[in-house]
């Protein structure tokens, strides 16, 4: 990979991220509303779930930005959309469309993985992993 594509990757993990930063923002700022939603659509502990799913969202989408184990959380958010898309908008088109949509996206983006332009930590296999890499890399003149 060069660096534009990492750049690239970067832009696309923020404009994925911001639409899940927003949301789980608006989740907090409208609990009640949201709990009574999803109470109408027969969702078991609303008001709970409406707290996890704000924290997921933020959490996951600040994990996007900085490009933390991205696969796992691409993986976790394509799920959610497509399970948002079948139990909450399966009778509003566009939407359903826009979060089948999405779910392609992180599927492509667990794919390719975060770039280099990404928090991976100091875990021991990532720094064997690199260090591997390194190595097969051609000698510079």
């Amino acid at each position: 990979m060069n660096e534009m594509d990492d750049f690239t990757l970067l832009i696309g993990r923020c404009l994925l991220a911001f639409l899940f930063l927003v949301s789980g923002l608006q989740k907090f700022w409208n609990i009640p509303d949201l709990s009574n939603y999803l109470d109408g659509l027969g969702l078991p502990a609303p008001t709970p779930l409406t707290y996890l799913m704000a924290l997921c969202e933020i959490v996951g989408g600040l994990a996007l930005v900085i490009g933390f184990q991205i696969r796992a959380i691409s993986i976790l958010f394509a799920t959610w959309c497509v399970v948002t898309a079948v139990v909450v908008h399966i009778n509003e088109p566009s939407i359903l469309m826009k979060n089948l949509a999405l779910a392609g996206g992180f599927l492509v983006l667990a794919g390719s993985g975060p770039g280099e332009i990404s928090y991976y930590g100091n875990w021991p296999e990532r720094h064997a992993q690199a260090t591997r890499a390194g190595d097969r890399q051609a000698p510079s003149r």
